[in-house]
């Protein structure tokens, strides 16, 4: 472990094993590092024993649930949009040929005390149960200009500069109701609060654009694309990629420890009394806590079912957001399910998360409004996890550290950090123009 290393990664969570995938494409020489003895970290993907020892201790799951190698449950579920940001970084690694991926069945919305599909061009805005008559006629017109729009094209902009306008003034514009705004702001453009309002509109036309753009790639009936047998798929098959490009990965090693010159530089990372140099490093906040702050934490709720989410045309994979404002909360909440159709649990059972950004200390009656619209459960679990963000100074330091997951239950977020991080590694943006459909042909089953 003697050696000298460009890079060296602490943490084997997704964003740590997409960045150690990244610089290794790009020819750095990496060492990647977990102290635990499994891929994942925090967005680890755990078997039914493995989850029953996280959060039951010595109890046995009971039979009927099936073989617990079927199962396999991230803890840190996200759907990944079809033609978004992780999926260009999948393709500009190459690591999708080492993936299969799967359509996701549905994308829904909470409005109203009712879960409705998610409309997101102009012919769904006619059909929508969602809106009234003369509202469906606004939304299509908005669906038909945001759909027009091109940003190279100023005949397509009709007038409005979304540099300088805002997201509110655009929609002021199209006359749109507040519950139609809140359905395609946080449920198509993925807004987590309502701040995009006021600010310029660019983003958020962006963000329907793409919703809108993915749902056309697959034709099924949603944005959204997962990988067969979950998210746990994702760091083995970054670990792999490192490894063609001469990378080295080494699990269980204990006590990882950053080493620092006398002017506050990492230098390398000491495990089990050897020492590793390096110019930079890496990690997730658990491997730094000292550089890092709190700023909040996410309530989740994990649950095994042996049906689909009612209300959504008995879609084996679906999300459904439920926004803060239909809710009378602060933050958007978040429903995700996944079945044997995706390989994620035996045949016949269904995995729904119910996840948000903690407003109180109580997550059974915080997560309630969203566990009442799955339906019986065959179980229950209970997970919150504080969330952190870097506080350090990353030019006097030489360490890169990553945020905490949030509650999202899409990668869009994700993905911002990433390419951030990367950015700050090498100083150069990621040049994310690919050609997308070398994700497709795994993604048709």
């Amino acid at each position: 472990m003697d050696e000298e290393y460009d890079v060296i990664v602490l943490g084997t969570g997704l964003k740590e094993c997409i960045l150690s995938g990244l610089l290794s494409v790009d020819g750095l020489k990496v060492l990647h590092m977990d102290r635990n003895d499994y891929y994942g970290g925090a967005s680890t993907s755990l078997n039914l024993t493995q989850l029953w020892k996280r959060f039951r201790g010595d109890d046995k799951p009971p039979e009927s649930l099936g073989s617990s190698r079927e199962y396999n449950v991230d803890i840190i579920p996200k759907f990944m949009m079809a033609n978004g940001g992780l999926v260009r970084v999948l393709i500009h690694t190459d690591v999708t040929k080492y993936l299969n991926f799967k359509a996701v069945d549905g994308s829904f919305v909470y409005n109203k005390k009712k879960i409705y599909k998610v409309p997101a061009t102009d012919v769904e805005a006619l059909k929508s149960p969602l809106m009234g008559l003369f509202e469906k006629r606004r939304a299509r017109k908005f669906f038909i200009y945001v759909q027009d729009f091109e940003e190279n094209d100023p005949k397509s902009h009709e007038g409005l500069d979304l540099n300088k306008v805002t997201a509110r003034e655009v929609i002021t514009k199209y006359g749109l109701e507040d519950d139609t705004i809140d359905f395609i702001g946080h449920a198509l453009a993925l807004h987590i609060d309502d701040s995009y309002l006021d600010e310029p509109a660019m983003e958020f036309v962006k963000k329907m654009k793409l919703y809108a753009e993915s749902l056309a790639r697959f034709e099924g009936g949603s944005p959204y694309i997962y990988p067969l047998y979950g998210l746990g798929e994702l760091p083995q098959a970054f670990a792999r990629l490192s490894a063609v490009y001469g990378g080295t990965y080494m699990l269980n090693k204990p006590e990882c420890q950053v080493k620092f010159d006398d002017n506050g530089k990492a230098i390398g990372v000491t495990s089990e009394g050897e020492t590793a140099k390096c110019k930079k490093v890496v990690c997730d906040p658990s491997y730094l806590p000292d550089k890092v702050r709190k700023v909040g934490k996410v309530a989740r709720a994990i649950c095994i079912m042996s049906h689909p989410i009612p209300d959504t045309n008995d879609s084996h994979s679906v999300q459904v957001i439920l926004p803060q404002k239909q809710l009378g909360r602060k933050s958007d909440m978040y429903l995700f399910c996944c079945s044997y159709a995706h390989n994620v649990a035996p045949k016949g059972k269904f995995i729904a998360f119910v996840s948000t950004e903690a407003e109180t200390d109580d997550p059974q009656v915080e997560l309630k409004p969203g566990i009442d619209l799955l339906g019986p459960l065959d179980e229950i679990f209970y997970d919150t996890c504080d969330r952190y963000v870097p506080t350090n100074d990353h030019q006097a330091d030489s360490c890169y550290i990553s945020s905490s997951y949030d509650a999202t239950t899409h990668f869009e977020s994700t993905v911002q950090d990433v390419l951030a991080m990367y950015t700050k590694i090498t100083g150069k943006a990621l040049d994310l123009s690919v050609d997308l459909s070398a994700a497709s042909a795994t993604a048709e089953e």
